[in-house]
């Protein structure tokens, strides 16, 4: 291979969707590709030209590892590539490196964060598709980079988890935003400081963008080497800023002016306003007229899970939110319907996998939201000390947990999925008007494949409930 791992074989090591990717990219590139994993069955139907690897650890010859991007640091095949000196690096490094050859590589957007990253690069790529650009939406929202390189567009819109990031040390981004940092990956970073470090590669390229309501990302902005550093806020925009002036989102940091008022977003409600400031500022950060954002956000619809209707029964509305896997995306959610519904009531349904995330942090957000809330329900593994954190930090709220057996008649298919009975408990602190919300603040793997899986339990929870005659 004369490409950017001469020729040595390289090992691909998870053949999850980005692993199938990233060993498909190679081949075509002319590498020998060997694949492994810890499941026997993956390697059972491998494509064309990747050998599948059986042997465990390192094969001789390797050079390179295209790891997973959920592989911590700690695991064994990363310690012992470590020992050899082998390098390791993610599906986006090995994107980056294939682009590179290109006669003219393609331009990378990049958009990381705690939350709102999936929001605002389907905002940026609709931005971008309303201006006539050969983009697409690539990367954490599902859709490898590796494959949008090779189909050869212009312009990606690339949404970047710190696992990714932490494993792209050569990515150099046209432009790159950082939304917000809260606590989350923290079991996997192993604390706050390699969490935030891994966001902010993002800020490496020429043009930096952050939030600078946010603390963390604003500290970020400000140490960024970036040529360019520019600022989103729910404020009066400054000369280096995006923000909102007079109820109007406002480019003052490119020249851009007045580009939508701030009520026509949606999500409404100072997060989804936020995310809309920050694909404007990639979107203008490579010359998009404004014209071509305002009537973009004007139109755009957010994707599923993401305070997405489930249904209405007895007059209570029921929201899915499963998207919201930390506690600063649930407080986001509630927050959505206050600015939504004014005057309702909320049911939060919570729980899952804290991802080392401190429960208390869940009580001080009940507290804070404790005048809007009817009561909460926690389902979950961690449900335990979620329950304590609430009961401790907002004694006067009801709290319900469901747990196996615990909610008198539950059917057996509650033993796995918990929905049918969080939607009951939830119907039953629930009044006309209210709305159930399930922002659970916590990854899903507990309990479902995945948070679309939790999604799907919780909408088809409600639609039981009309099935059994439920009366609230």
């Amino acid at each position: 291979m004369s490409g950017p791992f001469g020729g040595d074989p390289v090992l691909v090591a998870g053949a999850g969707v980005s692993g199938l990717a990233a060993a498909t990219a190679l081949v075509d590139a002319g590498a020998r590709v060997l694949l492994s994993d810890d499941r026997a069955d993956a390697l059972s139907a491998l494509p064309d030209g990747v050998e599948p690897w059986r042997g465990g650890g390192i094969p001789e010859g390797i050079r390179t590892v295209v790891t997973s991007p959920g592989r911590r640091p700690d695991h064994p095949l990363v310690a012992e590539a470590t020992g050899l000196g082998v390098e390791v690096i993610g599906e986006p490094e090995l994107a980056w490196r294939l682009g590179a050859l290109r006669d003219t590589p393609p331009s990378w957007l990049v958009v990381t964060g705690t939350n709102g990253k999936t929001t605002t690069t389907e905002m940026l790529a609709a931005i971008l598709a309303r201006a006539g650009v050969d983009a697409v939406a690539c990367g954490n929202i599902g859709h490898p980079v590796v494959t949008a390189v090779a189909g050869g567009h212009a312009v990606l819109a690339v949404e970047l988890s710190s696992f990714q990031l932490h494993w792209s040390p050569s990515v150099r981004p046209a432009a790159g935003v950082v939304l917000n940092v809260a606590e989350d990956h923290l079991d996997w970073h192993g604390g706050m400081d390699a969490y935030a470090a891994a966001k902010a590669r993002a800020l490496l390229g020429d043009v930096a963008v952050g939030g600078v309501d946010d603390p963390v990302a604003a500290r970020l902005l400000g140490e960024s080497p970036a040529p360019r550093r520019v600022g989103v806020t729910l404020g009066r925009p400054g000369p280096d800023q995006l923000g909102v002036a007079d109820g109007v989102l406002t480019d003052r940091a490119f020249g851009g002016g007045a580009l939508l008022a701030a009520d026509a977003v949606v999500p409404p409600g100072p997060p989804g306003i936020t995310d809309a400031l920050a694909a404007a500022a990639l979107a203008r950060a490579h010359g998009v007229d404004p014209e071509h954002i305002g009537a973009a956000l004007a139109a755009f619809t957010p994707g599923p899970h993401r305070s997405a209707p489930a249904g209405e029964h007895a007059g209570v509305t029921y929201l899915d939110d499963s998207k919201a896997t930390n506690p600063h995306a649930a407080g986001a959610a509630l927050a959505a319907v206050a600015a939504r519904r004014p005057g309702a009531r909320a049911v939060w349904v919570v729980g899952g996998l804290l991802k080392g995330v401190d429960p208390v942090e869940l009580g001080r957000l009940a507290a804070a939201h404790a005048e809007r809330l009817a009561g909460i329900v926690v389902i979950g593994t961690d449900r335990t000390p979620i329950v304590e954190a609430l009961t401790r930090h907002a004694p006067g709220l009801p709290v319900e947990e469901v747990a196996p057996g615990h909610d008198g008649p539950m059917a057996p298919s509650d033993l796995q999925d918990p929905m049918p009975a969080a939607v009951r408990r939830a119907s039953g602190l629930a009044r006309p008007g209210d709305v159930v919300l399930l922002a659970p603040a916590a990854a899903s793997m507990d309990q479902f494949r995945d948070y679309a899986h939790r999604g799907d339990a919780f909408a088809a929870a409600v639609a039981g409930l009309a099935a059994a005659g439920v009366s609230r």
